[in-house]
């Protein structure tokens, strides 16, 4: 059965001595912004912060310079032989809906997969993911405005236009913009773990998960300044009492809301349900103890709020597909 939204059984490199090759798949007319995507989660040296080492590389269909659509030129050094070394294949976006995708692309990225590269799709590069068929029959999404066309383009898809991204385990799509780069951290966090994407998003000064079932169009796209958001502080003291158990009515009375006023004021402002969101921080907060600290398992039920450890095996389980134990032992820092 496909794996989807939320993480899975983590996928650390094969060899974790030996850096991951990522190859990120340039294009004639390329948005820089979702070429930067990947290059700055994946790209950027961070080795003096202990974070994982790659190997990325830019490659291209097209030798020479490649036009943007912000009116400058890029020169990719690799062509699409890099894909045959990579273990991580993204492409980042793509130049139209409609447009057949070259077939020298889409037998390169038929290859990597066979060969067990993962592969992914940041908002319209899902199109060339489905267009090479690594989506029939398996949930996807793209940018919500396009869904539509992909819909009919690709009826054999399973869409899930109202997610940030869905991971397949060796195929992964996300929607537009800032959700490109929910996915890459999410693909961080699975390979590397937690902490590993938390130093990664705290470095690129964004939130350090967004979980991919959340709603990728919220009805509040500018947020409201920190300082004149009433969630804002709500939001931050919950994080800090994930130990304790809250009740709605309690939630909605400390932020000086009605019921269903704070109901719908926390989707629109996190894309999620209280209840959700509370069980994905707590989900992260167990994460980070069990990377980061020796607390017995029991002890980390308690700190992130699931009362016992049962309950955290069990809700850890059915996110990651694994065991607490087991993830200390695959992620542990100390």
């Amino acid at each position: 059965m496909p794996r989807s939204t939320r993480s899975t059984i983590p996928r650390p490199s094969r060899h974790p001595s030996v850096p991951d090759t990522i190859a990120v798949v340039a294009f004639d007319g390329i948005s820089p912004f979702h070429l930067s995507v990947p290059c700055i989660v994946f790209g950027e040296d961070r080795t003096e912060t202990g974070a994982p080492r790659f190997r990325l590389v830019v490659c291209a269909m097209e030798p020479g310079p490649l036009s943007t659509n912000a009116g400058f030129s890029i020169q990719a050094t690799h062509g699409l032989s890099a894909l045959r070394h990579a273990n991580i294949v993204i492409v980042p976006s793509w130049r139209d809906t409609t447009g057949p995708v070259p077939p020298a692309l889409l037998a390169a990225l038929r290859a990597a997969h066979r060969r067990g590269a993962i592969i992914v799709g940041l908002c319209l590069g899902a199109f060339v993911l489905a267009e090479a068929g690594l989506l029939d029959g398996r949930p996807a999404t793209t940018h919500w405005y396009v869904v539509p066309c992909f819909a009919e383009r690709f009826p054999k898809v399973q869409l899930r236009p109202e997610v940030l991204y869905v991971d397949n385990g060796d195929v992964l799509t996300s929607a537009g913009t800032a959700a490109g780069i929910d996915c890459c951290l999410h693909l961080l966090r699975i390979r590397h773990g937690a902490e590993a994407a938390n130093r990664a998003a705290r470095r690129m000064v964004v939130a350090p998960h967004r979980q991919g079932g959340q709603a990728q169009y919220i009805e509040q796209p500018v947020r409201a300044a920190p300082e004149s958001d009433p969630l804002t502080p709500l939001l931050e003291w919950l994080r800090k009492h994930l130990n304790q158990p809250h009740q709605l009515d309690d939630l909605a009375q400390r932020a000086l809301m009605s019921r269903r006023t704070f109901t719908r004021r926390f989707r629109d402002a996190t894309g999620t349900t209280v209840g959700q969101w509370l069980q994905d921080q707590r989900l992260a907060l167990a994460q980070r103890l069990l990377e980061t600290t020796r607390r017995p398992i029991e002890i980390v039920a308690e700190d992130a709020g699931f009362g016992s450890a049962v309950s955290l095996r069990q809700h850890f389980g059915a996110a990651f597909k694994t065991s607490p134990t087991a993830y200390r032992r695959q992620f542990s820092r100390v």
